[in-house]
């Protein structure tokens, strides 16, 4: 009696036949390798069809999946950077102004001891001015809250320290008017040129501040005999860096103000030819 072979009907067969998934060895798409013996080419590709693989959308196809709230999450990040490391020295900077002012003139002015603490209020304040800006340039903390509270914050304890000494008749007037007068009018400045560049910090403005902070720092101390003429000549050179810097500074402008006006000339001859 005649039949269908019981190979082809993917049952047991003879020793070494397989099903019609391919040969041993060969990888077809269907069937992801060989089929088996007596496995029929069929049941391989209803295996791959059946979804045992990944998804098609899972590699990529429509693109990776936004998460719920990614975009809130981004958004706190950039909120939480504002209370980075350096910023909080800022701010404690600005808190310090207050009270530097109320130990300088508690009891009259002239109380040694609350001159000391105010000298320590005063040596924080300049510290945490040094490394905050460290930090920020280092660890890339710089956020535009720094960059607006920072000089603020210099000019207020600068500033406070100098009117108070003013104030209490221990520093002339005139030394008062010009460091704050070529503190407010740089900073004027930067601002009225800052279309055209940015006048970089340069090393005589450093050395200007520290023998600025120096040399309050000594007059807010009570004081005597030696150290009284030395303060006075630490004074005098930190009044003479900032004249010298602030004609530098000027300077700087013009020459950056000149630069700017002559690449928008160049500019605007090159759009029209």
């Amino acid at each position: 009696m005649t039949g269908v072979p019981a190979s082809a009907a993917g049952g047991p067969g003879a020793p070494g036949t397989r099903g019609t998934a391919g040969a041993p060895g060969t990888g077809t798409t269907a069937g992801q390798g060989t089929a088996g013996p007596g496995r029929s080419g069929a049941a391989a590709v209803g295996q791959t069809a059946s979804g045992t693989g990944p998804p098609a959308d899972a590699e990529g196809v429509h693109g990776p999946k936004t998460p719920p709230g990614g975009k809130l999450g981004a958004a706190a990040v950039n909120q939480a950077s504002l209370w980075n490391v350096a910023n909080l020295l800022t701010m404690l900077r600005l808190v310090l102004v207050p009270g530097f002012v109320a130990l300088l003139l508690a009891d009259g002015g002239y109380d040694p001891v609350w001159r000391a603490w105010a000298w320590a209020a005063f040596a924080v304040a300049m510290i945490t001015d040094i490394f905050d800006g460290h930090l920020a340039r280092t660890y890339d903390l710089v956020t535009d809250f720094g960059k607006i509270a920072d000089p603020i914050a210099d000019k207020a304890i600068m500033g406070s320290a100098l009117i108070c000494l003013s104030m209490l008749d221990d520093l002339p007037w005139w030394v008062t008017g010009v460091i704050l007068g070529r503190e407010l009018g740089i900073t004027l400045l930067r601002f009225l040129v800052i279309r055209y560049g940015v006048i970089p910090a340069s090393r005589g403005g450093k050395l200007k501040t520290l023998a600025q902070g120096m040399a309050i720092g000594m007059y807010v101390l009570a004081l005597t005999g030696p150290l009284a003429t030395l303060r006075f000549w630490v004074m005098a050179v930190a009044v003479a860096l900032t004249v010298v810097t602030g004609v530098d500074y000027v300077r700087q402008a013009i020459v950056l103000r000149r630069r700017g006006l002559a690449e928008r000339k160049a500019a605007a001859a090159r759009m029209q030819a």
